[in-house]
């Protein structure tokens, strides 16, 4: 449980970027791709496909746009072929940063990604130079309303969950990454469809930032989000109480 508060802070951060609905709506395209293509493309069978559809599901996503992007990816047509990558490295402050993306060209996103950090003050390192600072976790969330905090730790444990953090609004479930799937799919019968189901970086130690530090790696991190080969940006900073609800205003 320690440290989970830490990720309060950016989550101002993460629902500015989803209100840009296209760029969400592209980056959720090509992970259904990616899902689909890696196993079957029936959910049911294809459990990260399954998670995918979830995750378009947050940004809103219409179903018919996820049906087309299943039939386009497992289609004759094909459609781009997508990698997976991971870049590491530190941004301001010593803060570390985590990048994955899914890239048609592995060469363009290499050079975007090292250009962000250096232009905004960071270092773009070697692989593993920084996720050791970090647990790789599977997080599972589900609204409070769905049970109570005793009956959800109960299933959850049951499930082989490692640990529930409830408060009045949300479960968050967490689990290694081997038993996501099957904590998730166990979870369900019980309590439904979760509000989200993802493979998370969870920082071991933070950095605590100061406004204008916080102001620096920001602008890092909001660049990086911003570039449609990024799917996701985790970084290891922490920010007091007032600053992040300053900054979120």
């Amino acid at each position: 449980m320690a440290g989970h508060s830490q990720f309060k802070n950016i989550m101002h951060r993460k629902g500015a970027q989803d209100a840009k609905r296209a760029k969400q709506f592209a980056k959720v395209i090509r992970e259904l791709t990616v899902a689909a293509r890696s196993g079957l493309p029936d959910p049911s069978s294809n459990p990260r496909l399954r998670a995918a559809i979830v995750a378009a599901r947050e940004v809103n996503m219409p179903k018919d746009n996820v049906d087309r992007a299943i039939k386009k990816a497992t289609g004759t047509a094909g459609g781009e072929d997508y990698v997976e990558v991971r870049y590491e490295g530190y941004g301001p402050a010593g803060v570390a940063v985590i990048v994955e993306g899914l890239t048609d060209n592995r060469n363009r996103t290499a050079s975007d990604v090292r250009a962000a950090f250096s232009k905004y003050g960071g270092s773009m390192g070697e692989t593993n130079s920084v996720s050791f600072m970090f647990r790789r976790l599977g997080v599972i969330t589900y609204p409070a309303s769905v049970a109570s905090e005793d009956d959800m730790l109960e299933a959850a444990i049951e499930a082989g969950a490692e640990n529930v953090v409830s408060n009045g609004t949300t479960h968050e479930i967490t689990c290694e990454v081997e038993s996501f799937f099957a904590v998730r799919d166990s979870l369900e019968p019980k309590f439904g469809e979760p509000e989200s189901a993802k493979l998370d970086w969870r920082p071991e130690n933070t950095v605590m930032l100061d406004e204008d530090k916080a102001t620096s790696v920001f602008k890092l991190l909001d660049v990086l989000e911003d570039n449609d080969d990024v799917q996701n940006v985790y970084a290891n900073f922490d920010l007091p109480d007032d600053l992040a609800e300053k900054l979120s205003s």
